[in-house]
């Protein structure tokens, strides 16, 4: 029973991935379009934010927790600045896949594990629909940032994030 839940969460965060992202269970699995009827039309108010760690480097990043903002990201979002950024935490760990329909400035985007290491870090171009899949899955955070921003502030693959309440894992995955 407890493997059905997590196969229709699974097939839920599909259906209504955004700019920012998508979930796949394999790398020929192509992103399923979400009805017109339920996609963003603007962007999102500022979310909560939470102090994220990246060695020396702090970054005051929006979360986004719901279902809805995930789907929203940075959608529609005009001029990101060096402080701008957002942390998605996904529903469990996956070879998970961003895309930036409706994001009119290009990105990076962290892909990180549940121990809160950068494994990849990816350039996500402007109003690009293909999606840049994880080459591990064991994705269980990503960090999107003003493009450039990871090689510009020297973060690098192997760079552990935290957080004032400890690790991503003992911030967030409490419910594993």
């Amino acid at each position: 029973m407890k493997f059905l839940n997590y196969a229709l969460l699974a097939l839920v965060v599909t259906l209504f991935a955004g700019c920012g992202k998508t979930v796949a269970t394999a790398p020929t699995t192509p992103p399923t379009p979400v009805p017109s009827s339920v996609e963003p039309t603007q962007a999102q108010p500022k979310l909560r934010t939470m102090k994220i760690y990246l060695g020396p480097t702090m970054l005051d990043a929006e979360l986004a927790l719901t279902e809805q903002e995930e789907r929203t990201g940075m959608m529609f979002r005009t001029n990101i600045q060096d402080t701008d950024a957002m942390l998605f935490v996904l529903p469990y760990p996956t070879q998970a896949n961003f895309w930036m329909k409706n994001c009119p400035e290009s990105i990076s985007a962290a892909y990180i594990t549940s121990d809160g290491t950068i494994v990849e870090i990816h350039h996500l171009e402007h109003d690009d629909t293909t999606p840049v899949m994880a080459a591990r899955n064991d994705i269980e955070f990503v960090l999107e940032t003003q493009d450039g921003w990871f090689t510009h502030h020297n973060i690098g693959v192997g760079t552990v994030l935290r957080t004032d309440k400890g690790s991503l894992a003992e911030t967030f995955l409490q419910r594993h």
